[in-house]
């Protein structure tokens, strides 16, 4: 069982418009409504991959009881998300349907009290007896300590539970010391870690700093992977136009599942880079088209990386 936690659950709501213009009314012409936050679309795709995996994290009032019955219609999926007081957010994306762009918009999550904390580890701390691997991914609601990460790695580490994080800001720069498996940053989140905006220097900068392996998502470039067999960039054979709001959590589901499988490196990286450009031809996050995936997943380009100076 792979064990995804996500802290800032969220129910998805995707608006579609003919034309997104300021100021102005629009009339909406689809509207899908998805269970959210990143770690809960990373364990939809491993759903979809055949993996069982059970989510947790955080659920409250209405939206939290959407939440809960839409996670019910997910093949091979456990909900262990935990009540708390606060409501959970929505995010709502709005999609342009004359230009394809996508304009988004996150309510803040529930204020989480220091007993619904301790809840929450005593029940992370009893799933990771069954989890092949955890992935820890995405924002910190109020009231959770910005060391939570950390102290969750220490938890699966002491475990022998391999760790993948994905999150950004102060809550990866603690969680990295704590040496996770693998992190899994995007160009904006490495550069505020370490400070270059050069990726090969900063991978191998955000490795000194704990991980054991980095891998960046660096949009339309792919991904790159700094570990301690060597690095690689990933590259799709061709850019996909739509909506790539997901395809980092596609990444992430291809990552974890490659780490449970035992494969090689390159062979984690093209499933991982197939997925994020199959998920942008998706509608909504969590999801991905499967003929692209299969149709792709043989053609991504994995070359061996010289090492930064």
């Amino acid at each position: 069982m792979i064990l995804t936690v996500t802290l800032n659950t969220a129910l998805d709501l995707t608006y579609r418009v003919r034309s997104l213009r300021p100021h102005g009314s629009h009339r909406v012409s689809e509207v899908s409504e998805r269970p959210g936050g990143k770690g809960v679309n990373v364990a939809r795709v491993l759903s979809a991959l055949g993996h069982e995996v059970t989510v947790t994290g955080f659920a409250g009032g209405p939206t939290g009881r959407e939440l809960h019955d839409a996670l019910t219609a997910v093949p091979a999926l456990t909900d262990a998300l935990i009540p708390v007081s606060g409501p959970t957010r929505r995010t709502i994306a709005v999609v342009d349907e004359h230009t394809g762009d996508t304009t988004r918009f996150s309510e803040p999550g529930p204020p989480i009290t220091p007993r619904e904390w301790s809840a929450f580890q005593e029940v992370y701390e009893d799933l990771l007896a069954s989890a092949s691997a955890v992935a820890l991914c995405g924002s910190l609601p109020p009231g959770v300590p910005v060391g939570a990460y950390a102290a969750l790695i220490r938890a699966a580490r002491s475990r022998a539970v391999p760790v993948l994080l994905d999150t950004g800001g102060e809550p990866l720069r603690r969680g990295i010391a704590a040496r996770p498996d693998v992190v899994k940053p995007n160009a904006d989140e490495l550069a505020e870690l370490t400070g270059s905006h050069e990726p090969l220097r900063a991978t191998q900068d955000a490795r000194r700093r704990g991980a054991r392996a980095v891998v960046a998502s660096l949009g339309t470039d792919g991904l790159l992977a700094a570990t301690s067999e060597g690095r690689w960039r990933a590259t799709a054979p061709a850019r996909l136009h739509g909506d790539p709001g997901g395809a980092g959590d596609s990444a992430v589901a291809g990552l974890v599942s490659g780490l449970v499988e035992r494969l090689p490196w390159a062979d984690r990286l093209a499933r991982a880079t197939a997925l994020a450009a199959a998920s942008a031809l998706s509608p909504v996050a969590g999801e991905f088209d499967r003929a692209a995936y299969e149709r792709l997943r043989t053609r991504v380009t994995v070359t061996r990386e010289a090492d930064a100076a």
